[in-house]
């Protein structure tokens, strides 16, 4: 009898234990999903997404953000959600990792799992601008995706419909024709939750939330930082500028003609590796979105080192400064029209 009662108990502790272990494997555990049922409880909260370490530090070290004491975070997917307050505001925050992949991913799973009334996207830029400078903070109006593109035969001929083109042979020194031929930019396919299901639009231009853009041109006057220590400061006062235009694309930009072509052809006034994948990404399902994104460098128009390794963690700063006034300044009580909160756990 004693055997067959240690049997049974082991029986149920191995069958326990295989649960458990079942548990830890789905995408989604158990443990993860009753957590995000309890913090969604407390719920809405505003989306805060930044890229890479160095962005995180700077939001740190501004000392806004407080911890939710009972739940300060949610493990998703190898990423860390925080969950907390900036001025009495609710937020979840993530670091998404570089690239428009990750970005994209992360924007998803927060307005997937969160109750999220809309998303604040962050973090440093190149600057693609000679009338901007480094340390200036930039909220666009709007974003393009300048990474999807036809790469033509040399002789093919550029007769149908197209964004852009970049011809290589006008980069020849001296001038003549170029094997790698021409780069067309394509639109985007994007779907909307106010679309028709499965029917894609083309688009190439993303625009931000117009309703946060005037609370954040309300903000221009703030103090941003101009040096680094007693010693590296920068030239001039940094300022905030609304309504401009961004670029996006898996491409670090460090070269003068390509940031110059950038600039004459699309009047794009920043580059970045993130911000149009969470634009898209927040409009496809229907949330509004900001992005607010300090300038480290001149993308390649400098003479001499890029000088993020410089001025990156001043760009970063100044950034977080102006997302912390924007949380504070606002208003929760309403929200845009036509833009409904997601299904949540």
């Amino acid at each position: 009898m004693a055997a067959k009662r240690f049997a049974a108990c082991f029986l149920r502790l191995v069958l326990i234990s295989l649960l458990v272990a079942y548990s830890f494997s789905l995408p989604l555990n158990w443990r993860s999903l009753n957590l995000i049922k309890k913090v969604n409880r407390k719920g809405p909260y505003i989306g805060l997404i930044t890229v890479f370490p160095p962005e995180e530090t700077a939001f740190f070290q501004i000392g806004a953000f407080k911890p939710n004491q009972k739940h300060p975070s949610v493990d998703l997917s190898g990423r860390r959600f925080l969950v907390g307050k900036i001025h009495d505001k609710k937020v979840v925050y993530v670091r998404c990792g570089v690239g428009m992949v990750n970005a994209a991913a992360a924007t998803q799973q927060m307005l997937d799992l969160f109750d999220i009334l809309g998303i604040v996207h962050f973090g440093i830029a190149g600057n693609a601008n000679s009338s901007l400078s480094i340390g200036d903070v930039t909220i666009p109006q709007q974003f393009a995706h300048t990474g999807i593109w036809d790469w033509l035969n040399p002789n093919r001929s550029l007769n149908y419909d197209q964004v852009a083109n970049l011809d290589f042979k006008r980069y020849n020194v001296p001038r003549g024709d170029n094997l790698l031929g021409h780069i067309v930019f394509s639109y985007e396919q994007f779907f909307a939750e106010y679309g028709k299901a499965n029917t894609a639009r083309p688009l190439f231009w993303a625009n931000t939330t117009r309703q946060w853009l005037q609370v954040a041109a309300n903000m221009k006057g703030i103090k941003l930082n101009q040096c680094l220590n007693s010693s590296v400061c920068l030239p001039q006062k940094p300022q905030l500028v609304v309504g401009l235009r961004g670029s996006t694309a898996n491409i670090f930009v460090d070269n003068a003609a390509y940031r110059d072509f950038l600039f004459q052809t699309f009047q794009v006034s920043s580059v970045d590796m993130e911000s149009s994948a969470v634009v898209m990404t927040s409009l496809s399902n229907g949330f509004p979105v900001i992005v607010i994104r300090g300038l480290s460098d001149l993308a390649g128009g400098q003479a001499g080192h890029n000088s993020i390794d410089i001025f990156g963690s001043l760009a970063a700063i100044n950034a977080c400064k102006v997302v912390v006034q924007f949380i504070k300044q606002l208003h929760l009580d309403t929200r845009e029209p036509g833009f409904p909160r997601s299904i949540h756990p």
